[in-house]
């Protein structure tokens, strides 16, 4: 479980750091080539499925240019090194998705905010469009975006699994496949069980948080 949570929660940092700038450019730009560029960029990352995406980058950086390890874990006790190593390429494939899913979001999101007219107040007052935008709109516009980031973070612990077995990761989901191939039920429901408590947590920390956006 600590190994997937490494992967997971690692995955969804990088996925948001990505989808928030480049959605809310997006946005903003909406009618440049730019803007449309992202835009076409996200929807293309949409349809590629995790495994996909883990074996393009195996192909490219540790087959092709030999930067990075291809398989295997390191525990970041014993190599800190070694574990950044191994960890960039899972959590890469597993943040690529879950960022252009999540820039689609944040895109539409902020272009229904820019739309309403305390925005337009906003400009009027002389605020470019982009300090609008971080002064007033970024707050509002998180309200759905956090909500779909629960729904993807709990993505991203099923996503988890297929990337563990693409890079030979000792997670709760190779846990899971050998727990089904051997017939254990007993750990089949355990693990079941652990992941619907995951989603639960979840949800309830989403919940906690959109009340804490409300009231700020």
């Amino acid at each position: 479980l600590t190994v997937s949570l490494i992967l997971v929660v690692s995955a969804m940092v990088l996925a948001v750091a990505g989808a928030v700038p480049l959605g809310s450019w997006a946005a903003v730009r909406h009618r440049r080539a730019d803007g449309i560029a992202v835009s076409a960029l996200s929807q293309v990352g949409v349809a590629v499925p995790n495994f996909l995406a883990g074996m393009l980058l195996v192909a490219a950086f540790a087959l092709g240019l030999g930067w990075l390890p291809a398989n295997s874990w390191m525990p970041p006790a014993y190599d800190p090194l070694q574990f950044l190593s191994h960890l960039i390429l899972p959590v890469t494939a597993l943040a690529a998705v879950q960022a252009a899913v999540m820039t689609r979001y944040v895109r539409t999101s902020v272009l229904e905010i820019m739309g309403q007219d305390w925005m337009r107040t906003a400009r009027a007052k002389g605020l470019s469009r982009f300090q609008a935008l971080v002064r007033h709109g970024l707050r509002n516009a998180a309200l759905p975006v956090l909500t779909v980031t629960g729904i993807q973070l709990t993505t991203l612990v099923v996503g988890a699994v297929v990337i563990e077995q693409v890079f030979v990761i000792p997670g709760i989901g190779s846990e899971l496949i050998e727990a089904v191939t051997t017939r254990d039920l007993l750990t089949v429901q355990s693990v079941v069980m652990l992941l619907a408590m995951i989603t639960l947590t979840v949800n309830f920390v989403v919940d906690l948080l959109y009340l804490s956006l409300i009231h700020i």
